[in-house]
């Protein structure tokens, strides 16, 4: 492990180990919000209900010391309902303000595409802004601050699905999935006589995240890793099968996500497999499909990994100074 880079590493793994004391298995699930957390990003998570998406922000927000609230999102939820709302208080002859549940370190959205467009646009707002402005005051948000928002792939009526434009301010796009038969068996034998989550406690502070999100701006990238960052990004812009590419948004979230998957994994410096890893997370949920290829049946997923085929991997002798960074 790169010195210094250590103790990210060792913070990581402390949460991760934490959160696996209630959330069975999904290692690479917590791994995937431990790097939007440190390069302080938003993630949308798109699955059945049921899979353990509440208990994952739960768990992590209590593994920080933080506190985690959940927002179900409703056709008749309001912006107010969701950034605080200014009322006039008869005993104290003013008006105080009263925040809304986006006022956390972990806010959990469930089913974000339930709302309409304009309850959307508030939290996407204030995940972007970190700041919410009520009666023309702005107040700061909490940090560390982590949106988890979720939408249900199968019920679609009464629905507004977010439109690329907002999608594209999540850093990362991911799923759960169903346990194996192994993981479901251990769910049953640990929830069988108590709930793990009632006893979980703090293994890290909100201090030790925020010092470990500035050392991640410090992990280095070498010009070859930032030019095959690049090249994956032109190529979703020029490729046959997609109508509208990654946007420089995407670039950066690629970028940033592979130097916090470095720095979680005790690295100073990003490796092509970094940004291997985390470009479909990264990126799928900003491409448009055309429409030829989604007649055919085609994801963007399936194109990302033909783009990484496709696509040449810096060797080890052309960025010589990351790979003996990383294994300083």
């Amino acid at each position: 492990m790169a010195p210094g880079y250590g103790a990210v590493a060792e913070l990581a793994s402390r949460i991760a180990v934490n959160v696996g004391r209630v959330v069975v298995g999904k290692a690479d699930i917590v791994e995937r919000l431990l790097v939007a957390m440190l390069c302080e990003g938003h993630v949308l998570i798109e699955d059945v209900p049921g899979v353990g998406k509440t208990s994952l922000a739960r768990a992590l927000a209590r593994s920080i010391g933080g506190e985690c609230r959940r927002i179900q999102f409703t056709p008749d939820l309001l912006p107010t309902d969701i950034g605080g709302i200014s009322f006039f208080d008869q005993k104290l002859g003013d008006f105080r303000f009263r925040p809304g549940p986006v006022f956390a370190n972990i806010v959990l959205a469930d089913e974000i595409n339930r709302a309409t467009p304009r309850t959307q646009s508030a939290l996407l707002e204030a995940m972007e802004e970190r700041t919410v402005t009520v009666e023309g005051e702005t107040m700061s948000l909490p940090r560390p601050f982590l949106v988890l928002a979720t939408e249900n792939p199968v019920e679609l009526e009464g629905t507004f699905p977010l439109p690329e434009a907002q999608l594209d301010r999540f850093l990362l796009r991911t799923d759960v999935g169903y346990p194996s038969h192994e993981e479901e068996d251990a769910i049953l034998e640990r929830f069988q006589a108590e709930t793990p989550m009632d006893s979980l406690l703090p293994v890290a502070t909100t201090d030790e995240l925020m010092t470990a999100i500035g050392m991640v701006r410090t992990v280095y990238v070498a010009p070859d890793v930032r030019h095959y960052v690049t090249t994956i990004i032109r190529a979703t812009r020029g490729h046959p099968a997609i109508s509208l590419g990654a946007s420089p948004r995407g670039s950066l979230a690629l970028f940033r996500s592979a130097q916090a998957l470095a720095a979680l994994r005790g690295r100073g410096a990003v490796i092509p497999d970094d940004v291997k890893t985390l470009a479909v997370p990264a990126l799928a949920h900003r491409l448009m499909l055309a429409p030829e290829a989604r007649l055919r049946g085609r994801n963007a997923a399936g194109i990302l990994a033909d783009i990484l085929e496709e696509v040449p991997v810096p060797v080890e002798g052309e960025i010589g100074v990351t790979v003996a960074a990383s294994s300083g």
